[in-house]
């Protein structure tokens, strides 16, 4: 197996730190809010603002992972999958929208069943495609 270079190792770092915390705050520590606030009004302010900082560290780490991918893409030793960063791309698009499409009509209380249900569909998909990232991106496809 070859050495990793600092790129990949970065690279390693800001996919999983994507991930990790996607999944900390939309399936840990969200639910603990809602469980132990005392009104839900209250967990929802709370989970508003962790949503928004786990967006700019979507997007943060997604443009990290952007910069290697690509400047591994002109090495063919590297061998990067063109699925790596349509992963990286998607999820950010999607914590994007979830920001500032979603997230505005949740906070005015517009329709909430269903931009909820909308925001949650958003949040798993990029939860996916952090997934990927990490695993198709970071580990590429050395075995081929």
């Amino acid at each position: 197996m070859p050495a990793t270079s600092w790129a990949e190792r970065v690279a390693l770092l800001a996919a999983a730190l994507w991930w990790g915390c996607a999944t900390t705050i939309g399936f840990l520590v969200v639910p603990l809010l809602f469980m132990h606030l005392p009104t839900p009004a209250m967990a929802g302010a709370m989970a508003a603002k962790l949503f928004t900082a786990q967006t700019w560290v979507a997007v943060a780490c997604g443009l990290l992972l952007l910069l290697v991918l690509r400047k591994n893409q002109a090495d063919p030793s590297a061998n990067r999958s063109m699925a790596a960063i349509v992963f990286v791309l998607l999820g950010m698009l999607v914590a994007l929208l979830s920001e500032f499409a979603v997230a505005p009509r949740i906070v005015a209380r517009e329709n909430l069943r269903l931009w909820h249900s909308v925001g949650t569909v958003l949040y798993a998909l990029q939860w996916g495609c952090a997934l990927g990232a990490l695993l198709r991106g970071v580990r590429g496809e050395r075995s081929a």
